[in-house]
Formats: structure tokens, C-alpha cells, sequence
């Protein structure tokens, strides 16, 4: 097997190095136990663990609902490849003008307490 030549190994190089650290920009965050946090999260921890929500409303019952709404890109997508001839390509796509959107709704009683979530 014939060894490659210093510009086809240093592409390589250089799209493995990109591929890894678009992986390691993918790793995603540890999914939070909501239901075990009932009863004893205050609206004031979320607020300073998530930020403002983006919609709130007190009910008439003197509860508070907040929403936290994200937003992200519905794809995304990374490839590098070496042809028989020795090109190398790479490439990296992202769907933009569509989104998925991610909905979080706390709702905590009158003492500010968490009593009941849902997030789609």
C-alpha cells in the first residue's frame, strides 16, 4: 500500500481534527429528573439555572406558569472522504429556515414551589 502525499495526509488530518471537535460541539447535556424535582424547586433556582423564561403567567389561582422556549437547527451534518485517485473532500451542511423548538412549562404553586412540568 502506497503511503500518501503531505497535502492528502495534512486535508486528512485536518478534516479528522474538524470531525472531532464537531462531535465533542454535539455531546449533549445530562437529561434533568423534573418529576424528582417536584416539591422542592423554587421558581427562583429555575430562573437562575435556565434564565428569564420566555413566556410567564400568573393564574387565578395565584400560580405560576413559565415557559422557557429553545430553538435549534432541525439538521446538521459533517463528511470528509478520500477518493482513488487521492482527492480528499470534505464538507459540512446545516439546514437552515426550519427549526425544532423545544418547550419547557414549569408550573409552581403559591409558595414559588414546583408542582408540575411538561416539555414536548
Amino acid at each position: 500500500m502506497k503511503s500518501l502525499p503531505a497535502l492528502q495526509r495534512a486535508v486528512l488530518v485536518i478534516a479528522l481534527l474538524a470531525l472531532s471537535g464537531f462531535l465533542a460541539g454535539c455531546a449533549s447535556t445530562p437529561k434533568v429528573d423534573w418529576t424528582a424535582r417536584m416539591g422542592e424547586y423554587t421558581y427562583d433556582q429555575a430562573v437562575t439555572e435556565l434564565g428569564p423564561p420566555t413566556k410567564q403567567t400568573k393564574l387565578a389561582d395565584g400560580k405560576t406558569v413559565a415557559e422557557w422556549v429553545t430553538r435549534s437547527p432541525a439538521s446538521a451534518g459533517f463528511g470528509a472522504g478520500m477518493g482513488y485517485g487521492g482527492s480528499v473532500g470534505m464538507g459540512m451542511g446545516t439546514s437552515y429556515g426550519s427549526y425544532r423548538e423545544s418547550v419547557l412549562r414549569l408550573t409552581f404553586g403559591t409558595d414559588g414551589i414546583l408542582e408540575n412540568w411538561y416539555r414536548n
